[in-house]
């Protein structure tokens, strides 16, 4: 297979397709982090303390996880991207350069030349696509797993963002999630409390949906319009579609990466409670679940609304939230294991030959309701660290009554994308009236 790299003029290389390049890439963080294993206890005999060996790697690490999912793009940043809503999981000894590296995947990407995006936009909008704009940035503004976006001023002189898709995504996409799978064991340690291996079962089968451009732009659509006038978010509206480029008004503000980074705490409340909000409220107002959370997704907009972008992960929930999670999110909040069980078992969430006990199951999921129990909740990364720590401690009671309970695949997306943002609210550090948001957008849960 030819490699668009392949091609003369062209100062940037495109999306690698070559398997075999891309598995080498792969291959080298286990590798990388084996002999680095090998070097540190080197090191030990060397006098250097347990610490300084385990700061040393756990760096060392980071640096080449970034590097490699980074450049690769497609399914390796994309696994990267949905790891990094995690970061506040991983314990305070571990977190600073997983922290930095992990995060930095949420908005940046190796770019591609003017010259092939020139090419896709003749491909996808005619040769004549200079014409639809009296201006085009070629210098793209942000570069994420499958695309890159650039400014641009529209025809009618509106100020636009496109997205363009890297050429070869689908093939990277296809051969990075199949590599990645082989090495799940080695990311778990990464992400403790968090199931890596269904993560990246679940990017493989939503995989055509993230390639697909015009599908990616009718779910733009749908929230638009479904929060248009809305003075709490901001949804830009699609101006033109393509299978592999989007064309949607300009937006700026202040990425939510930044806003972790360093504001003040009056501002991390505020994204925090939006965020929680739109989670919440898009099913009953959309039917639909913004299924990708990652900082990279989100802005605050100078007039304080919440900005959402990239729609390419969504998923249709034509009924809204079923009211049974509701339901049993209250009687967990209640104490009321027997109802709790009986609801838990009729809806699969406990298998038929389970012996667990309903008192087993009740205080395994009430810890998780903490944030409800109060009118005002404090996400902290040592909150979310505790959490994923009683889950995934596999010496633990709850650890082995986790792996009792079952989900069904329906509820998959649900919970991995309240999970990622209960992890992004806890990188926040914000305070948030989730109790009120639950009541009024969950259905059962305030019956």
């Amino acid at each position: 297979m030819t490699d668009f790299d392949d091609r003369p003029g062209d100062s940037e290389p495109a999306l690698p397709r070559r398997g075999a390049a891309r598995t080498a890439k792969l291959a080298s963080l286990p590798l990388g982090i084996a002999g680095r294993a090998v070097g540190g206890w080197g090191k030990r005999l060397a006098g250097q303390s347990a610490e300084q060996v385990s700061a040393t790697l756990s760096a060392k690490a980071a640096e080449q996880l970034f590097e490699v999912l980074g450049t690769l793009k497609g399914g390796a940043m994309k696994f990267g991207q949905a790891l990094s809503v995690f970061e506040a999981a991983v314990p305070d000894e571990m977190a600073k350069p997983y922290r930095e590296a992990l995060t930095k995947l949420q908005t940046a990407a190796p770019p591609m030349s003017a010259r092939q995006t020139h090419r896709v936009l003749a491909e996808q909008l005619g040769r004549t696509w200079e014409g639809r704009f009296s201006a085009f940035d070629d210098e793209p503004a942000a570069s994420a797993s499958i695309g890159q976006v650039h400014r641009a001023t529209w025809h009618d002189g509106r100020e636009v963002a496109v997205k363009v898709q890297y050429p070869g995504a689908d093939d990277a996409l296809r051969s990075d999630l199949r590599q990645l799978q082989r090495f799940s064991r080695l990311f778990q340690a990464f992400v403790p409390g968090t199931e890596v291996k269904p993560l990246l079962a679940e990017l493989a089968e939503r995989m055509d949906e993230e390639l697909d451009y015009l599908a990616e732009a009718d779910n733009q659509r749908a929230f638009a319009k479904a929060f248009e006038g809305d003075p709490a978010f901001l949804i830009p509206r699609v101006v033109a579609s393509a299978p592999k480029v989007v064309v949607s008004e300009w937006v700026t503000g202040t990425p939510l990466s930044r806003v972790i980074a360093d504001a003040d705490q009056e501002t991390r409340n505020l994204a925090g409670r939006l965020l929680m909000e739109f989670h919440y409220s898009s099913p009953a107002r959309a039917h639909l679940l913004h299924s990708d959370p990652h900082p990279g997704n989100f802005m605050l907009a100078e007039d304080g609304r919440l900005c959402v972008m990239d729609f390419g992960g969504v998923s249709k929930l034509p009924h809204g939230i079923p009211r049974h999670l509701g339901e049993m999110t209250r009687l967990a909040l209640d104490g009321q294991s027997d109802e709790l069980m009986r609801l838990l078992r009729e809806n699969r969430f406990i298998r038929g030959d389970s012996d667990l006990t309903a008192g087993e199951v009740l205080a395994y999921l009430s810890p998780f309701t903490e944030p409800l129990a109060t009118p005002t909740f404090h996400f902290t990364r040592r909150w979310m660290q505790r959490q994923a720590g009683r889950v995934g401690d596999s010496r633990g009671h709850d650890f082995h009554v986790g792996r009792s309970l079952n989900l069904p695949p329906e509820y998959l997306m649900i919970h991995r994308v309240t999970a990622g943002s209960t992890g992004i609210l806890c990188q926040l550090d914000a305070e948030v009236p989730a109790r009120g948001i639950v009541e009024r957008w969950q259905p059962g849960f305030a019956a």
